[in-house]
């Protein structure tokens, strides 16, 4: 059996405290949402606009953060994102109004939209292919903690101080991760005291076609694949679910469910911390079924469906007031998208046409599936002012675009094997890393 370092789960461990940090400052803003609309005197629609405007440059980022992650590496590339994100988390504790505010976070999606390709390019330089899902699953379980930890937290600073607090603290935690992360972190390549038999067993794993393994490939090539493409609708599918949890599920319990602040902090972070398992589950099923002899394909595609599916009980939560009935649905549905995010994140090493594009592709589909962020947040905001508070519409199409999600992955995306480069522009767009 061919070994690989030890060390790499550490490595893996930091991705997970990365994304729940970036998580947690995403998400509290959605928590105090109530109390800067009462304090401000903001509005549902501009709530919503300010919610949705972390959403507008973190998608916009993706794919430029993705090559600036693939040139710099994951150690700088990840300490900038997670240093940029984490100051502009305590400049939001200054906004005075609807202004400062949406500039706030527009800034703060700059620096996230480095994190989960920073991510997606750790799994790929630290994991065999065989235990790529199981690694994205543990950093994709770091959405789910954060969301489960935000709640409790950013509930009881908000109590005890005021939502200003709640920004800086949430801001500190992100400053002293880029610490550790730049005390400890390097590329295996370069990571003393390894085995060497070990290390390079690492390498050879990634070993692409020797005609693609340096290649440089056109930005919009990528596009003309229809696998790209399938990453992408089906990214933005999972992730209009994903975010009615970022942005407005505090609001739903609060305001359509009478939920205080303490049972925002307990009973809400029930659904997110379901989702922890279920991105855990995710990966391990999906590594499973690839050793047991499923091809790739088949592996991941199976758990991407079965995992869409799962989710769309959301919209059920349409018909019932019951808040036990409210959480377990919830809960699927959280557990069902993180069991779909765990192999969405394996997708850019599965493809990729050379080393240096993994982190591209993990920024392309995080693009698209990021657009889903500003459409979710816009959208419910805009359908609680037609309809005087009502979430029956939200959660209905929510449901619905989980169905399509799933055919999208059953039918758009097709074999999982690195893209072609295309011969007809070959001489153009081949180059050895010594050119």
């Amino acid at each position: 059996m061919r070994r690989y370092p030890r060390i790499r789960w550490l490595m893996i461990v930091f991705c997970f405290f990365a994304i729940a940090i970036n998580y947690i400052d995403r998400i509290n803003l959605a928590i105090a949402a109530p109390h800067i609309k009462a304090d401000l005197g903001l509005d549902d629609t501009s709530m919503g606009l300010i919610l949705g405007a972390f959403f507008w440059t973190y998608a916009l980022m993706q794919i430029p953060a993705g090559r600036l992650l693939d040139r710099l590496g994951a150690r700088a590339g990840l300490a900038i994102a997670v240093g940029w994100w984490s100051l502009f988390t305590v400049f939001t504790s200054f906004g005075k109004g609807f202004t400062s505010l949406f500039a706030a976070r527009l800034a703060l999606g700059l620096g996230e939209a480095g994190g989960n390709p920073g991510c997606v390019k750790v799994v790929y330089s630290w994991f065999p292919k065989k235990q790529r899902a199981t690694a994205s699953g543990i950093f994709d379980a770091g959405p789910r903690a954060g969301s489960a930890l935000a709640l409790p937290l950013v509930a009881w600073l908000i109590s005890v101080w005021d939502w200003e607090t709640s920004f800086i603290v949430t801001g500190a935690l992100g400053l002293i991760w880029v610490v550790i992360w730049l005390v400890f972190y390097r590329e295996p390549e370069e990571m003393k005291g390894l085995d060497e038999t070990e290390r390079q067993n690492l390498l050879e794993d990634r070993a692409l076609p020797t005609t693609q393994a340096d290649a440089k490939v056109e930005l919009w090539s990528l596009f003309r694949h229809r696998n790209v493409w399938g990453m992408m609708i089906g990214f933005f599918c999972m992730n209009f679910a994903t975010y009615f949890f970022v942005t407005w599920f505090p609001t739903y319990l609060t305001v359509a469910h009478g939920f205080s602040l303490k049972e925002l902090g307990t009973l809400g972070a029930i659904p997110a911390l379901m989702g922890i398992p279920g991105s855990l589950l995710g990966g391990i099923v999906s590594d499973t079924l690839y050793r047991k002899g499923f091809s790739l394909t088949a592996a991941r595609k199976t758990c991407l469906i079965s995992g869409m599916l799962l989710s769309s009980v959301i919209a059920f939560a349409a018909f019932t007031d019951s808040i036990t009935v409210i959480l377990t649905l919830f809960s699927i549905t959280y557990a069902g998208l993180a069991f779909t995010a765990a192999n969405i994140w394996t997708l850019p090493a599965d493809v990729a046409p050379a080393s240096n594009y993994v982190a591209t592709l993990g920024g392309i589909q995080n693009f698209a599936g990021n657009l889903a962020g500003i459409v979710t947040a816009s959208f419910t905001g805009l359908m609680l002012s037609l309809s005087h508070g009502s979430f029956v519409v939200p959660l209905l199409v929510a449901g619905g675009i989980c169905v399509l999600g799933a055919l999208t992955f059953m039918f758009v995306l097709g074999k999982l094997e690195p893209l072609p480069i295309s011969p007809k522009s070959d001489a153009n767009v081949i180059a050895t890393a010594n050119q």
